[in-house]
Parts: structure tokens; C-alpha cells; sequence
């Protein structure tokens, strides 16, 4: 399942984000956490020290290795260099699972230990001084969007994004890439503000979103989050002593957080599972290949020099039943 928290800045989805992992990995579950985010805070919120989480290998620096992982046998690909963020898998294509080992975790993946369990976690990378003027931050978080094309995932195995803030998720295709999106809403006019956005431009597409209100301090807060996004607003969550805690550095045991945000964690939990039975692998290969094609027209052809729509396999369809390159 692959589940993403969006927000706009400062409205506690890396915390959310990495309180979700945290129940993913305490119920046993297998998890991949990425932290697809300009502000890389998602490590720390899982328990690294600074050191510690400066040392994780940054995706946007191994894109040549992943692009030349993933690009495997297939024919329609010519080279390494010709591939784009949107990239779509195809007959050739060596294609990537949660619990099996591939190059790119090897190189990119490090290790998080948690108390209940481990999870795997990957990061695009600061956006650095050296970025200005010559690349924007989607050219590192298309690393994750090609992880995620070549992704087949099946029941109870997760791969948690915790994306970049605002409305820059729609930079690219990464927004249809999810099982369910988790909006995560202050109750303030601007902190609704980008749920108005999301909810309509991923209308068309299928999205499977649900907003879960954070920092809401009472009854008026709720009713506010109510009026605001109506039957979207599927939790809240309030003050945290745990999460305080966390914030200083000194979490407790996580079968310590508070039972009311437990039943929350579970409730997202269930929603995202019933996503499953919904999937639809054909309408999910169809959009990879229509943003790619948009990708193509509008400046992947010109900065590559090749035809990009001739990287799409017509007779390919990513599933779990589907079979990498070896």
C-alpha cells in the first residue's frame, strides 16, 4: 500500500507521518518510510540524531544508479540519460518490491530501528545552495517518483511518503502514485487551504484523499474542520505528551502515546487498507503514461533529444502480478 502525507508547511504531517510508521512497525508490519520533503525532518522525527540523519544517502545524488537499476533489459529505453522522472516501466523493466532486496536499497536505503520493529528508510536530499539556478527541487523528488512507477506492492506491505508541503505535490504525476493520501489540516482558514486545493485538481484522477485535523484544541477547532472539508475530516488529532517528548529528543516507548491518539493511527490505518480492494492497476499504468506523455512534450523530448512517447509499452500493465528483469 502506498500512503502519503501532504500539508502545507508547519502543519505537523512529518510528525504525523512518522507516528504512522511508527504503528506500522509496532503491528509488525513491513514499511518503507521516504522523505520526499525540501525540509528532510522525517529521519529526525523517527529518532536520528543530526549526525545521524545527515550521514542517509540521498536519493537525488544516486539517480544515475536508480535509472540504470530500473531501466533493466527493456528495449524501449535507450539509455540511462534518456529516462525522466515519469518514466514508465515496460517489458525489460526490472520493477521493485517492499520486502525483497534491489540495488537501489542497497545504496539508498539505511536501516531505522524502532521500539515494536524496523523500517526501511530513504531520502531525496536537501535542497542545497548549489540547486539554485540550475535545477529545482522536483529533479531530486523524481528519484521517488520513479521508485514509486516501478513499485508493485501488495496487501500489508506499506511505502509511507511524507511528500513536499503545499501544492507543489502537483509539480508532476507523484500525487496519483497513492493508494490514499492523508491531508493533514490545522484548523485555520490557511490551514484548509491546501486540502481546497488538493481535493480538486486530484478529483480528476481518483485520489483517495482524507484529511486528518491536527492541533485541534476543542469543539469549536472541530466544528471548524467540519464546516470546512465535511466528510473528508476522518481523525483528529490533539495535544501530545508523547509527542512533546519526541520533539525534545527523549520519546517514550511508543506503547506509551496516548490512547486517543492510538485509536486515530488506527483509524488511518483501516482507512488505507480499504483502499485495496479499490485498486485499479490498469487506470494506474494509464496515468503514468499520461503524465509521462505531458512530461515529453512540454521539455522531456527537448532536454533528452529523443521521442519519450516511444518509452511507453502499450501491452504492459503494472500489477502484483507482474515480472521484473532479472
Amino acid at each position: 500500500m502506498k500512503i502519503a502525507f501532504v500539508g502545507k508547511g508547519g502543519s505537523g504531517k512529518t510528525t504525523l507521518s512518522s507516528l504512522f510508521i511508527r504503528h506500522l512497525a509496532a503491528s509488525g508490519r513491513p514499511v518503507v518510510a521516504v522523505d520526499a520533503d525540501i525540509n528532510q525532518h522525517l529521519g529526525a522525527a523517527l529518532g536520528l540524531d543530526e549526525s545521524e540523519a545527515a550521514e542517509l544517502p540521498a536519493m537525488g545524488d544516486r539517480l544515475p544508479l536508480i535509472k540504470n537499476h530500473l531501466r533493466g533489459s527493456n528495449p524501449r529505453i535507450t539509455s540511462a540519460e534518456t529516462m525522466i522522472k515519469t518514466t514508465p516501466p515496460g517489458d525489460g523493466s526490472r520493477l521493485v518490491r517492499i520486502c525483497e532486496p534491489n540495488a537501489i536499497y542497497d545504496a539508498c536505503a539505511r536501516p531505522v530501528e524502532l521500539d515494536g520493529g524496523a523500517v526501511r528508510l530513504m531520502v531525496t536530499g536537501p535542497f542545497t545552495d548549489a540547486d539554485l539556478g540550475v535545477a529545482c527541487y522536483h529533479s531530486k523528488t523524481g528519484a521517488v517518483e520513479l521508485f514509486l512507477n516501478h513499485l508493485v506492492d501488495g496487501r500489508d506491505e506499506y511505502v509511507v511518503v511524507d511528500m513536499t508541503a503545499g501544492s507543489d505535490s502537483f509539480a508532476s504525476g507523484m500525487f496519483t502514485r497513492f493508494d490514499m493520501t492523508f491531508l493533514v489540516a490545522e484548523p485555520t482558514r490557511r490551514g484548509v487551504s491546501v486540502y481546497r486545493q488538493y481535493k480538486e485538481y486530484a478529483s480528476d484522477y481518483g485520489v483517495a484523499l482524507k484529511v486528518v485535523g491536527n492541533k485541534v484544541r476543542g469543539d469549536d477547532d472541530l466544528d471548524f474542520l467540519h464546516a470546512e472539508v465535511g466528510d473528508d475530516l476522518l481523525v483528529t488529532i490533539g495535544h501530545s505528551d508523547w509527542v512533546r517528548a519526541l520533539e525534545k529528543g527523549r520519546p517514550p516507548r511508543f506503547e506509551h502515546l496516548e490512547e486517543t491518539n492510538r485509536q486515530s493511527l488506527r483509524a488511518l490505518h483501516d482507512a488505507a487498507d480499504a483502499t485495496y480492494e479499490l485498486r485499479d492497476w490498469e487506470r494506474y499504468t494509464r496515468q503514468m503514461a499520461h503524465f509521462h506523455l505531458k512530461n515529453a512534450t512540454s521539455w522531456g523530448n527537448e532536454r533528452t533529444g529523443a521521442d519519450l512517447a516511444a518509452q511507453i509499452d502499450p501491452e504492459f500493465v503494472l500489477g502484483e502480478r507482474a515480472t521484473a528483469a532479472v
